[in-house]
């Protein structure tokens, strides 16, 4: 039996938590070289000793005391900050899980690929803002890129055996989240706590918030462009609240390939970990006849503009993924902060992109590191500005 060197980056969330599972039901098939966390470092510390990590690294400089005497004894290495997650990317790894929240993730990503491994990307904002690097590092280096989103997943298990310019269509489906059938008025009063009860899905506090605004979705939208190389006029999003088709793929002899499975990520996360094989996973088995029925309706851009948002960045490339994004993570830190509420967290996005849009030298500037970096910092005052003139007005 082959064993596989693999890292975690973002353990300690709820992607890396599932990975973790997943790791620990098989622990002789895997060797560990590194664990990458966030504050909760009791965890992180916990998850090292588990499977041996050689590496543990917490992202934030001062946790590294507390790491340190969490992991005394236990012969795992501790680091933290961000020049320790480029240096644990560094590490020659088989598959490394990009599971890191928010911008953060792309360096330590594109690190990761350079080493020629596999990269399991869950981490969406590395497609939104620099899809293009990052797709090209991988083919430098002879690395492959596996999606970890369902949606993603299951497109590209649709397409095995199938040739990509024989597709017409990406449908990726949406739960349409707590508030699929709120009028906008009622909307924009919506609770923080209301927004975290999602009906379907178990997730992290952001991004369970951007799956009630569909921000998460047109985020995926984004993706399913740079991933898989369509037209943005080819991507599709269809509300299906279920959530048990996770994507169809269409083909130009009219035939549609859907990818069904439970709400669960260990799925996505154990095809991924597995592949090119599929083995067996700890998920509940579908009773079709016990569900029924299945359910679809087109998503309301009207009160879910953030799809609408979407493809005006892909119709704008460039860095206008960045831009985006770094405004939707500042507003999301302001609805969360209590600042602006629920439905202006879309017009502090439409804001900025607009501003920033006639800024000549940002959104069309070339896709590096350096520059993705720079327009995120810029695109953030501006998003910081915009939550300030709608305080005002409140």
């Amino acid at each position: 039996m082959t064993i596989r060197r693999i890292s975690i980056f973002g353990a300690t969330g709820s992607i890396g938590q599932n990975t973790v599972d997943l790791v620990r039901r098989t622990p002789e098939r895997f060797k560990v070289v590194a664990l990458t966390g966030g504050r909760n470092v009791a965890q992180l510390a916990r998850d090292a000793r588990e499977l041996g990590a050689d590496l543990a690294v917490t992202a934030h400089e001062e946790r590294l005391p507390a790491l340190r005497e969490a992991l005394a004894g236990s012969g795992v290495e501790a680091a933290a900050g961000p020049p320790a997650l480029l240096e644990a990317a560094d590490r020659v790894a088989d598959w490394v899980m990009s599971a890191i929240v928010g911008a953060a993730g792309l360096a330590p990503g594109i690190r990761a690929l350079e080493q020629g491994g596999t990269l399991a990307l869950a981490n969406k904002e590395s497609l939104v803002t620099a899809g293009p690097l990052l797709m090209a590092v991988a083919a430098e280096h002879g690395a492959t890129v596996l999606p970890v989103d369902s949606e993603h997943s299951a497109v590209f298990q649709a397409l095995v055996g199938e040739d990509i310019a024989s597709v017409e269509r990406v449908i990726i489906t949406a739960s349409g989240g707590p508030f699929r059938d709120w009028p906008f008025g009622r909307m924009a009063e919506a609770t923080l706590e209301q927004a975290l009860n999602h009906p379907n899905w178990a997730m992290g506090q952001r991004i369970t918030i951007d799956s009630a605004s569909l921000f998460n979705k047109a985020m995926e939208v984004i993706e399913t462009k740079e991933f898989f190389g369509l037209a943005p006029s080819q991507i599709e999003v269809l509300v299906h609240p279920e959530s048990l088709i996770h994507a169809i793929v269409g083909f130009r002899d009219g035939g549609l390939m859907a990818h069904l499975g439970p709400a669960d990520m260990r799925h996505a996360i154990g095809y991924a970990l597995n592949w090119p094989e599929r083995r067996h996973l700890p998920v509940e088995r579908l009773d079709l006849a016990k569900i029924g029925k299945l359910r679809f309706e087109a998503p309301d851009e009207k009160r879910f503009p953030a799809l609408r948002l979407a493809r005006e960045v892909m119709q704008a490339g460039g860095l206008a993924g960045a831009v985006f994004n770094a405004a939707k993570e500042r507003a999301l830190d302001g609805f969360i902060a209590g600042q602006i509420g629920f439905t202006d967290m879309a017009r502090v996005v439409e804001e900025v992109l607009a501003r920033m849009s006639g800024e000549t030298g940002l959104i069309d500037a070339a896709i590096t590191l350096d520059n993705v970096a720079q327009t995120d910092h810029v695109a953030r005052i501006r998003a910081t500005e915009a939550i300030e003139t709608l305080k005002t007005r409140a």
